[in-house]
C-alpha cells in the first residue's frame, strides 16, 4: 500500500491507536476528540518515520503496529506536558 490512502490509513489507524492509548492508560486521557487528535498527529508521524527508515510501503501490519505505536506514544508525551502546565 502506497500513497495517499496508505497515509490515510495510518491517520486513522492513528485515532484507533491514541484512543486505544487513552483506554489503557486512563490517567494519561484526554478525552475522545483530543485522543483522535493527537492519535491521528502520531499515525501520521509514524507513517513518515517508517517512510525515512526504509521500511514503509509494503507491509500492512508493519505500518498498522507503526500507526499504533505512533499515536500512542504522542498521546502519552502530550498528556505529560499537559499535566505540568
Amino acid at each position: 500500500m502506497t500513497g495517499i490512502v496508505a497515509l490515510i490509513v495510518n491517520l486513522l489507524i492513528g485515532a484507533a491507536g491514541g484512543n486505544l492509548a487513552g483506554m489503557a492508560l486512563k490517567d494519561k486521557s484526554l478525552g475522545l476528540l483530543w485522543n483522535s487528535v493527537v492519535g491521528i498527529l502520531g499515525g501520521g508521524i509514524g507513517y513518515f518515520v517508517l517512510g525515512f527508515a526504509g521500511i514503509g510501503g509494503g507491509n500492512i501490519i508493519v505500518q498498522v503496529l507503526a500507526a499504533l505505536i505512533g499515536g500512542g506514544v504522542l498521546l502519552f508525551v502530550v498528556s505529560l506536558i499537559k499535566k505540568k502546565s
